[in-house]
Parts: C-alpha cells; sequence; structure tokens
C-alpha cells in the first residue's frame, strides 16, 4: 500500500506512457522548441511594451526586496520556477536590468518550495505521516529562505552574483570564435515564427503589440514547459526513482549529484522534492536523509534558464546568459556556504522538524503558514516598501 502512494504521487498521464517512445521523445524536441520560441516572443515583446514607460517600470521593481517578492509570489503562482526563470531570462533579453533580475531570481527559489509543502497536505488525515510530509516538505522552504538572508545583503552591498556571473560570461566568451557568433542556429528555427507575428501586429501601437508578444510567449512557455515535464517523467520516471533509492544514505555528496541528476532528467524540483515527501511521510526514508537530495534539486533546476538563454541574440544576449549563470552560481554557492559550514547546516532540517510537530497538533497552522509565508508577509512587504 505505501509503494502504491509513492509511485502514484508522480506518475505521468497514462496516455503518455502507452505512446512509442520515438513519438515521446519526438513531442519533447517540439516543446522545447516552443519553449525557446516562447522566450524570443516575451523578450522582443518585453521590449516593445516596456521602451515608453521603461524608466518608470524600473523604479518601481528597483528595490531589491520588491524584485524577490515578484519573483517568489509569481512562482508560487505559477508553481514552477523553472518557468520564471526562463521568464525572467527572456526579460532581461527584452531590457530588464539585470540588477533587478537578480533579486527576482532568488524570489523563484523560494516561491517553488511551495509546491511540495502543498504535496504532504495529502498526508493531512494521519498525524504520524502528516508530521513526518510535512517536515520533509519544509526543510526546502528553510534552506531557501536561509539563502536569501546570506545572499540577498551580499548583493546588494557587493553585487555578488552580478560580478561572478560576469566572469562567467567572459571565460564562456573566450571560447567562442566569429563564426559562432555570426550565426545563430537556435534564431535560425525560431525567426521565421517570431517574424510571422510580428508582422501581424505590424499594425498595433508598439506598447499594445509588445504587450500582446508578452502574452503569447507567457501562455506558450507554461504550456511547453508542463508538458515537457510530464514527457520528461514518462521516460525517465522510472530511472529517477532508481537514482533516488540508490542515492539516499550514501552521503552527501552522492545525495546532492543524485538531486541534481534526477532533476536535470525529469525537468522539475518540484517533482523531484515533491517524490521525496510520500517517501518520507510514509516512513520509507528519514526527512533528514533527503536533505542533500533536496539541495542537489536546486542546482539542477538551472539548466532551464540556460537553454532559455541560447535562443537569446541580438546585444543582450550576454546580459541573458548572464542571468542564467546567476541562477546557477546563486544555487551552487548557496548548497556549498549552508551545507558546508557544520554551524548552519542543521538549521534547515532544525527548524522544519519543530515547526511540523506544531502543525501535526494543529493541521490549520499549516494552512496558516503556506498562506501567510508565501503571500500574505510578501503582500505585507510590498505595502511596506511601497
Amino acid at each position: 500500500m505505501q509503494e502504491k502512494v509513492v509511485v502514484t504521487a508522480v506518475l505521468p498521464p497514462a496516455g503518455l506512457v502507452k505512446l512509442p517512445k520515438a513519438i515521446r521523445w519526438t513531442l519533447l524536441l517540439g516543446f522545447v522548441y516552443c519553449m525557446l520560441l516562447a522566450v524570443g516572443l516575451i523578450g522582443n515583446g518585453f521590449k516593445l511594451a516596456t521602451e515608453a514607460h521603461a524608466r518608470e517600470l524600473f523604479e518601481y521593481a528597483a528595490n531589491p526586496v520588491m524584485g524577490l517578492i515578484i519573483g517568489m509570489v509569481c512562482t508560487a503562482l505559477i508553481q514552477s520556477s523553472s518557468t520564471v526563470s526562463s521568464i525572467i531570462v527572456a526579460m532581461v533579453a527584452g531590457g530588464l536590468p539585470i540588477s533587478i533580475a537578480i533579486p527576482m531570481m532568488m524570489g523563484a527559489n523560494i516561491g517553488t518550495s511551495i509546491t511540495n509543502t502543498i504535496v504532504s497536505l495529502g498526508h493531512i488525515g494521519n498525524k504520524i505521516e502528516f508530521q513526518r510530509a510535512f517536515n520533509a516538505a519544509t526543510i526546502h522552504d528553510f534552506f531557501n529562505i536561509f539563502a536569501v538572508f546570506i545572499f540577498l545583503p551580499l548583493e546588494i552591498m557587493f553585487g555578488l552574483f552580478e560580478h561572478i556571473s560576469s566572469a562567467m560570461v567572459n571565460i564562456v566568451a573566450l571560447g567562442a570564435t566569429s563564426e559562432m557568433s555570426s550565426f545563430n542556429p537556435i534564431k535560425a528555427v525560431t525567426s521565421p515564427i517570431v517574424d510571422l507575428v510580428k508582422d501581424g501586429l505590424s499594425g498595433m501601437q508598439p506598447t499594445y503589440s509588445g504587450i500582446i508578444k508578452v502574452l503569447l510567449g507567457l501562455g506558450l512557455i507554461i504550456f511547453s514547459i508542463t508538458w515537457m515535464g510530464k514527457i520528461m517523467k514518462s521516460l525517465m520516471i522510472g530511472r529517477a526513482q532508481e537514482v533516488l533509492k540508490k542515492a539516499l544514505g550514501r552521503g552527501p555528496i552522492t545525495g546532492i549529484t543524485s538531486g541534481t541528476v534526477m532533476t536535470l532528467l525529469v525537468q522539475s524540483s518540484s517533482t523531484t522534492t515533491s517524490l521525496m515527501v510520500p517517501l518520507v511521510g510514509n516512513g520509507i526514508v528519514s526527512a533528514r536523509s533527503i536533505y542533500p537530495f533536496t539541495l542537489g534539486a536546486n542546482i539542477g533546476t538551472c539548466i532551464t534558464a540556460l537553454i532559455a538563454a541560447l535562443a537569446i541574440v541580438g546585444p543582450n544576449a550576454a546580459l541573458a546568459l548572464q542571468i542564467a549563470f546567476v541562477h546557477l552560481s546563486y544555487n551552487v554557492l548557496a548548497v556549498i556556504v549552508i551545507y558546508g559550514l557544520w554551524f548552519i547546516r542543521e538549521w534547515p532540517p532544525s527548524l522544519s522538524y519543530r515547526l511540523s510537530l506544531k502543525v501535526a497538533d494543529q493541521k490549520l497552522y499549516g494552512v496558516a503558514y503556506i498562506a501567510g509565508v508565501f503571500f500574505l508577509l510578501p503582500l505585507g512587504a510590498v505595502l511596506l516598501v511601497s
């Protein structure tokens, strides 16, 4: 009975599993193309829509706390940091300053952890299971919150990740040849559709045309990443579960590496972390044992933003790649610092355990926690800084 709960929590749609693998791989490539196309539409549309009012828009979001909240709430609503990070990459390509985009990326990390916290509510009928599941789910929350508390002030004071990511872009640029920079194969395959949309909206004012492009891109990117995740689950979920079983209990390095690999396979940190919640809730593994695996999921999810950055060409292409590198370097450094320092390492699992005991006794605290951390506190912060 326990095995059934674990597996059905992450099964892909039954119809996809019945399709031949060749068709599923073809569909996956098609949705990757759609995601790259969406990034191009959002970047182009954002630039058009904000040209006349860019100063006012950027001044509104220039406060790092506001940028953090925008990234956090958007991800909590969409329940996909991969989607939001790809949108941020596209917005940077459209002119969003990198200094505003960095706090938004940090906020996306916090927002994505709402998914596995909601999954833990599936065990609410059994007090012991619910306590274990909520404990497992909120380790991710506390880790990401501590990462923001540590690194956002450093970013504000010293531009830490702006400098690190800029150096990474320069290293990549050193290896790029003039022939590579003069021809972008992704642009070659996506530009016909982008140009078709541009021609169709040519009679409209630039602002309205840009807004329509952004909306089309948002819809397409959510649709494509959602189905990419479903197809990847149908192709990889059995292997992913084997990775999970082999990784737990083999030490932190193996756990972090396996969490990274598994998230690369299923293209969703929400899937990776949500898979572990029923395992802990049913007593198959402990919350403490899945801690390193969760951290690896944070690193693995960065691949989507890097793929999205490949779709960007033009003067802001380097900035789009830079914000993708911000996402990667932030998550890697957070793991190194928080998990690497023994006196900080136990804070996330310790706090999540204490919270889970209280939530198990008073279940409404769990709902209040989700509403408060992911929505009410951000709204209060907006009111304070506005």
